[in-house]
Formats: C-alpha cells, structure tokens, sequence
C-alpha cells in the first residue's frame, strides 16, 4: 500500500514539475514503480499513477524538442541557462509574456558595459561622444589591436557583445528574434491574417546548403555613447559578405543612426567601404546596421578584418513603432514577414531577418512590407513580403522600425 501512494504522490509531483520542464526524474521513478504496482494488480488508481507519469516524462521531451530539436543544448546568447531557455520558449511559443526571464538574466552583462560606457564617457574629452570597441569590447584605445585567443576566451566569458554574448538582450522568437515584437498590446488578428498573407507564397524546401560565418573576424569602430553592442556576427556568401551589428539605444531620446564599414587587408588598406542609415529607433530599441562588401572589389576573398563607424542625430521622420506590429514566419527555407499599421498614416517599416544555424549567422535579409502599388504599408492595413534564405537554418530573430512614410500619396 505505502509503495502505491509514493507512486501516486511521485506522478503528481513528477507531471507539476513537468510544466517547469524538470519533472522528468521523478516521473521516471513514479513510471518505474507505476509498472510494477500495475503488475501485481491491475486497478484504475495504479493506471491513473501510470498515465500522470507518462505525461511527466513526455511533456519534458517535448519541451526539450521545441528548444533544441534533436541535437545537444548550445550555448545561448540571452543569457538564459539551458532549462531557463526551455521554459522561455515554450511558454513564449504558447502566447506567455515570459520577457521578465530574460531582464533578469542579462541584468549583471547590461550593469557590465553599462559601467565601462560610463567610464568611457566621464573621460572622453572630444565633443562627439564617442566610445570605441575593439571586438565588441569596449576600450580607451584608439586604434585596432588584434587579440589573442586568451583574451578573446576572457572578453566573452565577461559578457563583451561579441556574437556569443550578443542577441540575447533581446531577441524575440517566434523562433525569431526582438523583444520588440511584443504583441501583447495587439489585435491578435494579426496571427490569423499572417497565415492567410503566407498563402500568398509558395513553400520553399529546407536547404542543407550549410552557410560560411566567421564571427570571429577582427573588428574595431566607434559608437556614440549611450547605444551599446548586443551581438556583433560577420557572414558571406558567394557574392558579397557582410558585418552585422545589433544594437540598442539607450540614450534616452529617439535617434537617427548612421554607420560606415571599411573592409581592410593585412596590410591595413581600404579594400572597401558600405554605408548604412536607420532612420528611427526609440529608446531602448534594437536595431540592425548591415555592411555590405561585394567580393568582386575584395578580390574574391574576405577582408582581414573590417572597422565601422556609428553616429547618431535627431531623427527626420516621425518614429511610428508604437502603431505597428511585425510578425515573422519561416516557410520553408525562407521566411514571411507581415506588418499590420493600426494607424491613419501611411507608415514605412525596415526590417531585418536573421537565420541562425545553431548560434551561427547564415544569412542576413533586409525587407519591406507594401501594399500593392506602394512602398508602405497603408492606414489599417496588413501587408506582407517574403525573403529566400539560401542556407541551413534552425531560428530567425527579427528586428524592425517604423516611420511616417512623409511624401507617399
């Protein structure tokens, strides 16, 4: 009777541990005596205990699946443990706001850079308020200076925002990426219209292309004061290849960025140069700065490594982020991006998707959703835009802003 009701009271523990993903042990152990008790008599109490114990051990699984498929945890860049990043998938995935898992788990790494910025800024004397990075790591020294891997294992075990630090001060996933993609405020209409806006493009097949990433590439660049590094990657394929910054504003007002890229060679000459502007990112917001250097000007080869060069300004358009909602759906190997404009302006909305290949960056897509016949998206309409990705990908992370679309008719 005693080795019944520990059966019993392991299944219940087991399947209400199972909703925090770490029930699996005791369901395990509540499924083994389960059987046993089940053998000696058969009654509906012992199959009950045997039925809670199944689900306490599947339901873990199916957590695990949805987080990491069928390959081993790696290392996230949100600063989530492995069963804290189970928890916020699923639960994300389910309609949850689990955002507060995340503030709290990068909160030391955002205290981190935010001191030495401090620093950096109490003793900047030149008048642009600029601070520079050396690999993602914040620095007094002006110039490049190429680290070794010591130093390179000690920057991203400190939580510098190289690309294994980066993306997790948010990226919101739909398996895609940015807190900003928050739809709590929302209509959630914009789901069911998302699916009849994927009708609209064929299903591409998965590829097994398996993309060239190099996150690793020596960098160095200056960044105004007050927007900090969330992850940093450096991606190519056949055509061109392409430095990546996710940023955040965190200067306290709304800002126009601006970046140029210099692709450079051993030797330290320019071999090429790429301009990016973001026209409007409000405070605490993320955003993408793509370089783009086309390998025929590389001569077929990647730079040794590339510099960059962010200034900021007051914005010309006004930002409209707060009447737009974004949502991303991977189709195949490519990806549907919809945006629904609540407002009664026309509105321009960029926006960048990432696919990732574990904690690789493959591949990096600018979009624009329209309406037919327009370059924005109209007053209370959703419109939507497909991009191909041409490599291997388990997740994407998106990344938008929104403006008045001043001078459309």
């Amino acid at each position: 009777m005693l080795v019944i009701v520990i059966t019993i009271v392991l299944s219940i523990i087991g399947l209400i541990l199972s909703l925090a993903f770490v029930g699996i042990m005791p369901s395990l152990i509540a499924l083994i005596l389960s059987i046993y008790c089940l053998i000696q008599k058969r009654s509906i109490t012992r199959a009950r205990a045997l039925a809670m114990s199944v689900v306490g051990v599947i339901l873990p699984v199916i957590m695990y699946l949805n987080s990491y498929g069928f390959s081993l945890p790696y290392p996230r860049t949100d600063g989530l443990s492995v069963v804290g990043g189970i928890i916020y998938d699923n639960y994300s995935n389910m309609g949850f706001d689990m955002e507060w898992m995340k503030k709290s788990g990068d909160a030391s790494g955002l205290e981190v850079v935010g001191e030495e910025l401090s620093s950096i800024a109490a003793t900047e004397d030149s008048g642009d308020e600029m601070y520079y990075v050396s690999d993602g790591v914040p620095t007094s020294q002006l110039g490049y200076k190429e680290k070794d891997s010591s130093e390179k294992s000690v920057g991203m075990a400190d939580g510098a925002a190289d690309d294994k630090t980066g993306q997790g001060l948010g990226t919101a996933r739909s398996n895609s990426g940015d807190d900003s993609l928050d739809t709590a405020q929302y209509n959630t209409d914009i789901f069911e219209k998302l699916e009849d806006e994927t009708e609209k493009y064929d299903k591409k097949p998965i590829s097994d292309k398996v993309g060239a990433s190099d996150d690793d590439m020596p960098s160095y660049g200056g960044l105004p004061v007050g927007t900090l590094i969330i992850a940093q990657y450096f991606r190519e394929d056949v055509h061109n290849c392409n430095p990546v910054l996710v940023l955040q504003n965190k200067t306290g007002k709304k800002c126009r960025y601006e970046a140029r890229f210099i692709a450079r060679d051993e030797d330290g000459e320019q071999l090429a140069e790429s301009d990016r502007c973001v026209e409007v990112v409000d405070n605490d917001g993320k955003f993408v700065l793509e370089g783009r250097f086309d390998k025929n000007e590389l001569g077929g080869n990647i730079p040794a490594m590339y510099e960059f060069s962010v200034t900021k300004r007051e914005p010309y358009e006004k930002n409209m982020a707060d009447d737009v909602v974004v949502y991303a759906k991977e189709n195949g190997n490519s990806v549907v991006l919809a945006a629904e404009n609540l407002s009664d302006k026309k509105v321009k909305v960029d926006a960048f998707v990432l696919f990732f290949d574990k904690e690789e960056l493959v591949d990096c897509i600018w979009l624009i959703p329209h309406n037919d016949g327009e370059v924005c998206v109209t007053p209370g309409s959703v419109a939507s835009i497909s991009g191909d990705a041409y490599y291997r990908f388990d997740r994407i992370e998106t990344y938008y802003t929104a403006y008045e679309a001043i001078g459309e008719q």
